[in-house]
């Protein structure tokens, strides 16, 4: 396929008709043939299910994504699980909330919408709304599509304050991505796709400092105690000082030509940040040199079509109980020690978001929408719940008139999160949905308003969700 064919086709994947598909837009660099699509549905008829679409403990599995269908383990049909309690969750300070996992908050009870707040620019073909607000319990902070931040009162969705990070630069027209961070000293990280990162006073949205770079941010920054860590489209993560701005170190993984449009921030684990990279990637460094310590990549051995060469870890990895868990665009969800990176079970599901971590179960959403319960001890999946199933559409022809056919558009689907005993999906066609979290079940859903891309968050007894035309709903 010639480049300028496939600068073509990245330009129509990249526009808001195709940000539905099986994935988000994916940004495609010359050379990566996108061909063979159509193999996305096709399952592949394996002897022994059983074995093939479980992990033994403490075994690297043969991964084929895309052409495998994943099933429950027989040995756990019928077996409860724990979950514990529901609890308030105070503050959500960074994406994919704080450092440990949240398992299960006590929000949203009635699972209705309260209030519906403008954010700013709305998601469009240049101007893609990716960042999830983060919250101080009084405040919560977006960021949308043109690097404007706002801060909201959490309890009434009133605008506290505004302020534009645009520097209008000629060369950065349209500058997507980044996202937000808060310490506990009110300070409010901010990276965009301007090339910048800022750091800005939360209480009033004043500009403490400003450090242009020379790439673009691509992801939400994460913080420690001293440093301000972000990740750039071209792989490479940086730590700052939080009081100057200071660059401390760098460091360069594998540059991927290849990735999903939302990305994953790194996640900080005592004395390292463990860092996710759309090369598969996932690289544990030390937070005050930069010095790797430990570096898995979650991609299959095989690659059966192009898209399962998109290897990128698009979803924050979860840490809990010193354990690490992320899943790859590539077909690889894997458990790993989060102190010396050593596998302790992986499966062979796909997926673009963050797994969930609560009780004794990891919940995940794949890339065709089918959530499920995974035994956080051996890998071995509990059920799963086809999230599209009945959704697929039917299409007269020309004018109406002729024959039916179906049409394979279903919505694309984020999260999920646990609130009060309910797990909740958003998806791309204006929905909150809820499940039961012990079987998979349907149990309610909402309309938002406007289609949902950014896993909601967690605040008090109301959950946020960040919708593609530009508002803020909050769900109690």
């Amino acid at each position: 396929m010639e480049t300028a064919s496939m600068m073509s086709l990245s330009n129509r994947l990249a526009k808001r008709s195709a940000k539905g598909a099986a994935v988000l837009a994916l940004v495609v660099a010359s050379g990566l043939a996108l061909q063979g699509c159509s193999t996305i549905s096709k399952i592949t008829k394996r002897e022994d299910p059983e074995n093939q679409a479980v992990a033994s403990q403490g075994q690297r599995i043969s991964i084929v994504a895309f052409d495998q269908k994943l099933t429950p383990s027989k040995s756990l049909k019928d077996v409860g699980y724990y979950l514990p309690p529901a609890a308030t969750v105070a503050s959500w300070p960074l994406a994919g909330g704080p450092v440990q996992s949240v398992q299960h908050s006590n929000a949203a009870v009635n699972f209705q919408v309260a209030w519906s707040k403008s954010i700013g620019a709305a998601g469009k073909t240049h101007t893609e709304v990716v960042a999830q607000p983060v919250s101080d319990g009084q405040r919560i902070y977006t960021l949308d599509g043109q690097a404007r931040v706002t801060a909201f009162d959490v309890a009434s969705g009133a605008e506290v304050w505004s302020v534009d990070l645009d520097p209008k630069l000629k060369r950065d027209k349209h500058g997507f991505g980044g996202g937000l961070a808060l310490t506990t000293d009110g300070k409010l990280f901010v990276t965009s796709g301007y090339r910048s990162i800022n750091a800005l006073d939360a209480a009033s949205g004043a500009i403490i400092w400003q450090k242009p770079v020379d790439t673009q941010f691509h992801a939400a920054p994460t913080v420690d105690g001293t440093h301000v860590f972000a990740t750039d489209v071209d792989n490479q993560i940086f730590a700052f000082d939080q009081v100057n701005g200071e660059m401390k170190w760098t460091y360069q993984a594998i540059a991927e030509p290849a990735r999903i449009l939302k990305s994953a921030s790194p996640v900080v684990s005592g004395d390292m940040v463990i860092a996710p990279f759309s090369s598969g990637e996932l690289v544990a460094l030390s937070t005050s040199t930069g010095d790797p310590v430990w570096e898995q990549t979650l991609a299959q051995s095989a690659r059966t079509n192009a898209l399962s060469q998109i290897r990128d870890i698009a979803g924050r990895p979860a840490l809990y109980d010193n354990m690490v868990y992320a899943a790859s665009h590539s077909g690889v969800f894997a458990a790993m020690d989060a102190r010396s990176g050593q596998t302790k079970w992986q499966v062979p599901a796909d997926s673009v978001n963050s797994p969930w971590v609560a009780g004794d179960v990891v919940f995940l959403t794949s890339l065709q929408g089918e959530l499920m319960a995974v035994s956080r001890d051996s890998g071995q999946i509990y059920w799963i719940k086809d999230l599209n199933d009945g959704k697929q559409r039917m299409k007269k022809g020309f004018f109406g008139m002729g024959r039916e056919k179906l049409v394979g558009k279903v919505p694309q689907w984020t999260g999920p999160i646990l609130a009060s005993n309910r797990l909740i999906m958003v998806n791309s066609d204006g929905q909150a949905v809820s499940y039961d979290p012990n079987t998979g079940a349907a149990t309610g859903e909402l309309k938002l308003g406007g289609a949902a891309y950014i896993a909601p968050i967690v605040v008090g007894d109301t959950l946020f969700v960040v919708t593609d035309d530009g508002k803020l709903v909050a769900i109690r």
